[in-house]
């Protein structure tokens, strides 16, 4: 993961018409397909949100727990375009005590999808600024007090590449103090250990595998495009192989 991964993907020219990003519901349907360009912008807007709509910048602290889903990319990549430490949340964590340095600094703001803000065995931290992220199509139809709705508030803000933020290999990504620099290491490491390589397309299973170090940085880092199927049947796994023309299952 490089600092400045937001702008290089708005800035990326669109060589084909193959998506970077497609996310595949097979229980309702529901398709999204985001190329290089799209992907880009997305993550500039939530970059903005976060930046001009929170104020939030390089030591601000953020907890995101959500599933492997285009939204959830956008909204690490936005954080991290704008050099704020990540706690990322996958939810095989639900009921545990998370212990990470600094945890008992406060965040800046959490973003969790509405099945996990409402189920009693999860811990959702307090910030001032929280957002809840649907996994389906459309806004939220409806959002507690004291939450807004990230879809809606998103589309508040530009999708220009954001104002450039110096990041350092040696700032923080995420709020266990994994620097900038470790993340693009252990990126490329597992890209390596997956034998992916630019222009190869992976399939992710969002059920199976949530942390982002492998279905989203290191695709990235190796060049190469991602697939994201919630709800699969391993029945249809070969047929949707086929249909997407992957390369490599994860």
């Amino acid at each position: 993961m490089q600092p400045t991964v937001t702008a290089d993907l708005a800035a990326r020219p669109v060589e084909t018409e193959r998506p970077l990003l497609s996310y595949r519901d097979e229980a309702t349907g529901e398709r999204v397909d985001l190329t290089a360009q799209q992907v880009g912008q997305w993550a500039a807007r939530s970059a903005s949100l976060l930046r001009d709509g929170c104020g939030l910048g390089p030591g601000s602290r953020v907890a995101v727990l959500l599933p492997p889903h285009w939204r959830t990319a956008a909204v690490l990549l936005g954080a991290w375009a704008s050099g704020l430490a990540v706690s990322f949340r996958p939810r095989a964590t639900a009921g545990l005590a998370v212990l990470e340095p600094g945890g008992d600094r406060p965040f800046d703001a959490v973003f969790v999808t509405p099945e996990r803000q409402d189920d009693w065995l999860e811990d959702v931290p307090d910030a001032p600024h929280r957002y809840l992220v649907g996994t389906g199509p459309g806004q939220l139809d409806d959002v507690p007090l004291g939450w807004l709705d990230w879809s809606a508030e998103v589309l508040r803000h530009g999708d220009g590449a954001p104002d450039h933020t110096a990041i350092h290999p040696s700032d923080p990504a995420t709020a266990d103090g994994t620097t900038y620099g470790q993340w693009g290491a252990l990126a490329q490491e597992f890209a390596t250990m997956l034998d992916l390589r630019a222009g190869d397309r992976l399939l992710v299973e969002a059920a199976e595998t949530e942390q982002p170090l492998k279905w989203l940085l290191a695709p990235l880092s190796a060049g190469a495009s991602v697939v994201i199927s919630a709800n699969l049947d391993p029945a249809r796994r070969d047929a949707v192989v086929a249909a997407e023309q992957v390369t490599r299952v994860l």
